[in-house]
């Protein structure tokens, strides 16, 4: 049931993979989107200057708005972590969402809902733990960084907004993102296991991101962190042998942990490639979300176009 259409809502971050998804979703249906932009704008009806690095930002557009989505963030695995690039990494997220969120609260007329991008990165190396929303943080540069990334938005909910932090998994698309970079070595047959191939891999398929993003802005009970997830996580074993299955193709190369940290980094490769926590979406799910693609089969041949 859309509980509110016809809404005005403002994306930052509308020009990345989820960002520029969710523009088109959002337009389809009937919304307004107006992107928040770093260089001067060019039509006011469709666009919000803002320069989180400089602090600057057009409360007064913003206060016209009844709903906000933030998605932005320099790319994870864009470069080496090197401690400027962590830096850049916390910096784009933590500081743009303290910009944003200070600013909705000093506005007159506030939106209803402040939506946040956060990740799954906020629990750390879980092993094959189970993890939900209860659960507490980890340890390690994402966990933290997570923690300060959600913590910046609490401005926004002490004003009275709405606020969900979506925790984020690995995004199942074949334009961008993890997956996109692997289909090349998979598609000639040197893809594979990377490590033990038992750390675990929780993941979302770009569509049911998007409707799950709709989701939050729509559905009023929802409100702080919501893991969003699919709620079949998998083995890095288990998703490479369905990405062969799917693309037709061999996954017999296998990648030694000591070989991805070479080729990553140490840091990066334990966090992100050879780490991993089993995570489940229970807030979703518990507020009557359904996911058009559950399982790691249904998902792949749908963001792939394989029938």
């Amino acid at each position: 049931m859309i509980n509110y259409p016809s809404q005005i809502v403002a994306v930052a971050g509308s020009s990345g993979l989820v960002g520029s998804a969710l523009t088109a979703a959002l337009e389809k249906d009937g919304h307004t989107v107006r992107r928040l932009v770093r260089r001067p704008v060019k039509d006011p009806n469709t666009e919000i200057y803002w320069k989180p690095s400089a602090g600057e930002i057009d409360a007064e557009k913003l206060s016209e708005v009844d709903a906000v989505v933030h998605l932005g963030g320099a790319g994870l695995t864009d470069s080496w972590w090197t401690e400027e690039y962590k830096q850049k990494i916390r910096d784009s997220r933590v500081n743009s969402t303290r910009l944003l969120s200070e600013t909705l609260a000093g506005l007159s007329k506030k939106p209803r809902v402040h939506v946040n991008a956060s990740a799954i990165g906020y629990y750390g190396v879980r092993g094959d733990e189970v993890i939900d929303e209860t659960s507490p943080g980890g340890s390690g540069f994402l966990a933290d960084t997570c923690r300060e990334w959600e913590a910046a938005t609490q401005p926004s909910w002490e004003s009275g907004i709405r606020v969900c932090q979506m925790r984020i998994g690995v995004v199942l698309s074949a334009d961008g993102g993890a997956l996109a970079k692997m289909l090349t070595p998979f598609r000639m047959g040197v893809g594979g296991v990377l490590g033990s191939g038992k750390q675990y891999m929780s993941w979302v398929a770009l569509p049911d991101l998007i409707a799950a993003i709709q989701f939050a802005l729509d559905h009023d009970p929802l409100h702080g962190a919501v893991n969003t997830t699919a709620p079949n996580p998998v083995t890095n074993r288990e998703f490479t042998k369905m990405l062969g299955t799917v693309l037709n193709r061999p996954t017999v190369v296998h990648t030694p942990a000591f070989a991805v940290r070479l080729m990553a980094g140490r840091e990066m490769a334990d966090e992100i490639l050879l780490g991993g926590a089993k995570i489940y979406p229970r807030r979703l799910q518990a507020e009557g979300f359904e996911f058009t693609c559950a399982n790691i089969q249904t998902a792949l041949e749908t963001v792939l176009g394989v029938n």
